[in-house]
């Protein structure tokens, strides 16, 4: 399980601009993080670059366990890490059901009442996800974090299509995946509702 995850003097372009160059920070089971920073800042591609989807111009990510031995970067993303992005990328011929019961064996979850309890999901089991409007398909995509647990959430506006009811319940997912020694980065534009550390990504440009 990861113990710590470093990000150390990162550089990252888009074309000619540079995102951000330097950027480093260190975050701790239990801990979390909001990235801000205007629109095109890097938020989102920073958080692709921990999940190992884009790679950076310098600097790196380091994971490490809890007694801070290095663990190898694609086993850390294959097992200990969930991103979720403003594009959920579920299929739309799928029913909400098959779809969260295809990515929770994919993540290696063993079940997904708890999540579809949590979520309020159960009315919408049987409908094809394109059918959903933006925030019920967010919150068939928050499931899958309850359903195959993992140590770091990469969030991405996560409560950007929510109503406020829908927002409180997901805050309260991230404080209790933090009182259990998860960690959670987020790129937001409002303020999170729990206690965090802030990154403005724009101001390492």
């Amino acid at each position: 399980m990861i113990g710590r995850l470093g990000i150390d003097d990162l550089g990252l372009s888009r074309g000619e601009r540079v995102l951000f160059q330097g950027l480093s920070v260190d975050l701790k089971t239990g801990e979390a993080l909001a990235l801000t920073g205007a629109n095109g800042a890097g938020k989102t591609s920073l958080l692709r670059a921990v999940a190992g989807f884009i790679r950076p111009d310098a600097g790196g990510v380091r994971f490490l366990d809890r007694l801070n031995g290095d663990i190898e970067p694609e086993t850390a993303r294959a097992r200990h890490i969930h991103l979720l992005g403003h594009l959920e990328g579920l299929k739309g011929a799928r029913t909400a059901r098959d779809e969260l019961c295809f990515q929770t064996a994919w993540c290696g979850g063993a079940g997904i009442d708890a999540a579809v309890e949590a979520l309020g999901l159960a009315p919408l089991l049987d409908l094809e996800t394109r059918k959903l409007s933006a925030g019920q398909r967010r919150r068939l995509s928050l499931a899958r974090l309850i359903a195959a647990p993992r140590a770091l959430w990469l969030l991405d506006e996560p409560l950007a299509p929510l109503d406020a009811r829908w927002r409180g319940v997901a805050t309260q997912l991230m404080r209790d995946h933090l009182a259990g020694d998860g960690m959670v980065i987020a790129a937001v534009h409002d303020p999170l509702d729990l206690p965090c550390r802030t990154l403005d990504v724009g101001a390492a440009s």
